[in-house]
């Protein structure tokens, strides 16, 4: 049982975390989102990325001396080759770690050519990738990527892959739930039961485990907060998260532990389960401004109990949600966010794919900022369309977002924008295009879209001029008939000429794609492939990403399964996370069989490889002639 609390902490110190796994390159923004409205509360608010933290620290000379130790206690037979070569160039990784992730951090950058050398550092399995490009004249199997003078990203892709081989090290002799993103996913993603969990921090703490608690009292002695937040946007995340809090019940059971974020709103929303909050004192649900304003209220002895709002806690030994209704606190009201107190020169430019659009989102240290709150458009079928993060559409004017712009700049010396929004709409980067003008303001962005008429050639051409570099937005099922079942407004055709306008204006063009969609066939699958096709080829596209369709108990699709063809199969007794639902479909295709091709296809698609084949080479199977006309896109273009 929570205890409750014996006196108001009056004034308290706020500190947001970033648990492990979010991304390298850049920090989650939702501390800075916290952090910055916190601040303009007068809340005495601090900020700390403990995911970064983690990964210098395990990648560090002393953290290799005790990885190595757990190579050595394993029995011989067990090691892999992976481990074998580790310990046979253990001198070699330990004395080139340091410089290896300096060079990656952007702060020694004259190694580049050492590291592209190919003679510095050493090469384990990770590296075989490159026979990919293998040379037969004996040349450089990487010029095709980065010619003769290309060696600064030569050295990166170089560097990431050493830095993979570690982390296989890592996964192998010390904890095989580690990964740089999903990092024990499987213990939360749609896990009915908290039992897997429970079990896994009941068990003896691993190298990593160790190394994020020391991590996390480092933390406490520092900032010595009286509450801590702890942000976990992905499933990948919340094993951290549930560690760090762990830690810190440990250690000093009076401070306060929030959870809030992105896997807490779409998957703790039917929460019971009371051992959650053995670790964690309150859980809050949607936007954190205004729960978070009436828990400091509540914790300050200025508001009841009973008047939180979208909070979750335990009372008498159960889970009880507590929602007074009060507003959301205004898009144009939640402040700027702030990067201060992040280690912004510590963050990892990493180069996983050579193509020029999917390397963003792991290369540069991208200020994050959103355009609007929700999405305009909230009809597609597969999409969270009921909950507060898509469904509550909300903007601010172009003078307060280019002001918001201004003081990003001013803080952290950087000039590079992601526009995190489900889809940025038209005339709000129009506006904010007009007023980067106005202002004369010269910034680098990219963001998600819709692909709609509504982005003509000549607003593409603006919105380059603006400093858009790249867009992204979801083609999803490249068919008609299935563009219209996921309500998704817009078809092929104008994809097409939508994609061009922005390729041609110099703009970077990412597609999501998507495969498994309810009623969809392998004929439906073989023609999307085609249309994919042909979109590379006509240089509509440079990038993508087909994603295995997943039915979520929020979206259309998982509320009304009638209306598109299938049945929901029964969902076990649920007390933890509850998000995707399995169904049947009558079809009975093989999707998987499929995506394997699907991805094989699209990955050579983004190195210009294999564009003039016929689709169906690319599948193991026997799979129907595709049905789309060979010049499809290039009709639709006017050509």
């Amino acid at each position: 049982m929570t205890a409750p609390l014996t006196a108001p902490i009056t004034a308290p110190r706020v500190l947001s975390l970033i648990p492990p796994m979010t991304q390298l390159n850049t920090p989650y923004p939702s501390t800075a989102y916290l952090t910055g409205f916190l601040r303009s509360r007068s809340v005495d608010a601090r900020q700390d990325d403990l995911a970064l933290k983690l990964v210098l620290e395990l990648f560090s000379p002393a953290g290799l001396d005790a990885l190595r130790e757990r190579v050595r206690a394993m029995p011989a037979k067990k090691r892999s080759a992976t481990l074998k070569l580790f310990d046979a160039e253990f001198d070699r990784y330990r004395a080139t770690v340091t410089p290896a992730l300096a060079f990656l951090q952007g702060r020694d950058p004259t190694l580049a050519h050492r590291i592209a050398s190919r003679m510095l550092l050493p090469e384990g399995p990770r590296f075989a990738s490159l026979d990919v490009y293998y040379d037969p004249d004996g040349g450089d199997p990487l010029a095709w990527a980065f010619g003769a003078l290309g060696v600064q990203d030569k050295a990166r892709h170089l560097a990431t892959l050493y830095l993979n081989d570690l982390a296989d090290v890592l996964r192998e002799a010390a904890d095989e739930r580690f990964e740089f993103v999903r990092y024990a996913e499987s213990l939360a993603m749609a896990q009915p039961s908290f039992e897997p969990l429970a079990r896994a921090l009941a068990a003896p703490p691993t190298l990593v485990d160790e190394t994020l608690q020391r991590l996390t009292l480092e933390a406490l002695a520092r900032h010595q907060p009286q509450v801590v937040l702890l942000s976990v946007p992905f499933p990948g995340s919340v094993y951290a998260a549930f560690r760090i809090a762990q830690t810190i019940k440990a250690a000093n059971p009076s401070i306060v532990t929030v959870l809030g974020g992105g896997f807490v709103n779409t998957e703790l929303r039917e929460l019971t389960e009371p051992r959650v909050f053995d670790h964690f004192d309150f859980i809050t649900l949607d936007d954190g401004e205004r729960p978070l304003l009436a828990l400091l209220e509540h914790l300050a002895g200025k508001r009841g109990q009973s008047r939180l709002v979208r909070t979750y806690l335990r009372e008498e030994g159960a889970v009880r949600y507590i929602n007074l209704a009060e507003p959301d606190i205004p898009f144009a009201e939640v402040g700027t966010p702030t990067w201060d107190g992040l280690p912004l020169d510590g963050y990892l430019s990493i180069l996983d794919m050579l193509n020029p659009m999917h390397r963003l989102w792991s290369d540069g240290r991208w200020n994050k900022l959103t355009v609007a709150h929700g999405c305009y458009w909230k009809k597609c079928s597969f999409c969270d369309v009921s909950l507060d993060y898509i469904g509550r559409y909300d903007t601010a004017s172009a003078e307060l977002l280019v002001d918001r712009i201004e003081a990003v700049v001013a803080e952290t010396g950087q000039t590079g924008f992601h526009f995190v929004d489900e889809a940025a709409p038209p005339k709000m980067l129009k506006a904010l295009a007009d007023e980067l003008a106005r202002r004369g303001r010269t910034i680098s962005w990219w963001g998600n879209i819709r692909f709609e008429k509504s982005f003509t050639p000549e607003l593409c051409r603006q919105l380059a001029d603006s400093g858009c570099i790249a867009i992204s937005g979801g083609l999803e099922v490249a068919s008609d008939r299935l563009l219209k079942l996921m309500q998704k407004g817009v078809s092929v055709d104008q994809v097409a000429r939508v994609t061009k306008g922005f390729s041609d204006a110099g703009i970077l063009v990412h597609a999501y794609l998507m495969y498994g969609f309810p009623t969809q066939t392998v004929q439906d699958t073989v023609d999307a492939l085609e249309y994919v096709r042909q979109l590379f080829d006509a240089g509509c596209i440079q990038s993508g990403f087909f994603h295995r369709f997943v039915c979520t108990v929020h979206s259309p699709v998982g509320q009304k399964p009638e209306d598109y063809g299938v049945r929901l199969k029964p969902l076990p007794p649920i007390s933890f996370a509850k998000n995707d639902v399995g169904f049947i479909d009558p079809t009975g295709v093989d999707h998987d069989a499929l995506g394997v091709a699907l991805n094989k296809a699209l990955y050579n698609y983004m190195h210009g490889i294999g564009l003039d084949q016929d689709v169906r080479s690319w599948f193991d199977m026997k799979v129907p002639k595709t049905r789309v006309p060979r010049n499809f896109i290039s009709r639709a273009l006017g050509y």
